[in-house]
């Protein structure tokens, strides 16, 4: 769970914050309002995930390029199947 604390308090306490982030461990919401604004996270949790966004447009590149297997076809009308699913962009 992440430590919160209003913009105003943070920006006073901004040294302490980083050395909580940094040696600590911890994670610091910075909130305006009672609503977040932004996150002080170290910077091997910022390597991390940028490491996961990277693996995630991996995954999504990689399910997106799957196309029909040439057995589909058959299996579609062996089964009866007369609705296809087509992906973004197909006519």
């Amino acid at each position: 769970m992440a430590y919160e604390i209003p913009v105003t308090q943070a920006r006073a306490e901004l040294a302490d914050l980083i050395n909580r982030v940094v040696y600590g461990g911890e994670r610091v919401v910075v909130t305006r309002h009672g609503k977040p604004l932004v996150a002080l996270v170290s910077a091997a949790d910022l390597e991390r995930l940028a490491e996961l966004d990277a693996a995630e447009e991996q995954v999504v590149s990689t399910v997106s390029g799957i196309r029909d297997v040439s057995s589909a076809q058959r299996d579609r009308s062996r089964f009866g199947i007369t609705a296809e699913h087509r992906g973004p962009g197909a006519s």
